[in-house]
């Protein structure tokens, strides 16, 4: 999402699938094609690899650091102040659970749920356009 809360990527995977193992893929196809500065994640996003990664792309992730954490924290409580804004995140995840065939999942196929959940972004980009 951009600043706005515009869906900017989307892609479908397993429910099995860690959410921090596809944090690079969600990037990598950004339809604008320009990478965003920030990224804000919540704490399942808390991992050193991860942070490297995407700030070798020159990407700094914010997001809040896991209660039990061992290691040395690497974001100080500066860019967490950005973490407020995580509201416009969720406004867009709930704009997307308007649409019923995306809250109950009713295919079988993934690709037809991933075209669902396009069309779906594409209508919230729409309506916000065309207000």
């Amino acid at each position: 999402m951009d600043g706005r809360g515009l869906p900017v990527s989307a892609f479908v995977t397993s429910a099995r699938d860690a959410e921090v193992n596809t944090i690079e893929t969600l990037v990598d196809i950004c339809v604008t094609g320009k990478r965003p500065q920030r990224l804000l994640y919540d704490k399942a996003a808390d991992a050193d690899w991860l942070r490297t990664s995407l700030a070798a792309r020159g990407i700094e992730l914010i997001s809040p650091h896991r209660r039990g954490r061992t290691r040395k924290k690497l974001q100080d409580g500066r860019p967490l102040r950005r973490y407020r804004h995580r509201w416009i995140v969720e406004r867009t995840i709930a704009w997307l659970g308007n649409f019923r065939r995306l809250v109950t999942r009713h295919e079988f196929y993934p690709e037809l749920f991933e075209g669902f959940l396009h069309l779906g972004c594409l209508l919230i980009v729409l309506r916000t356009f065309c207000n």
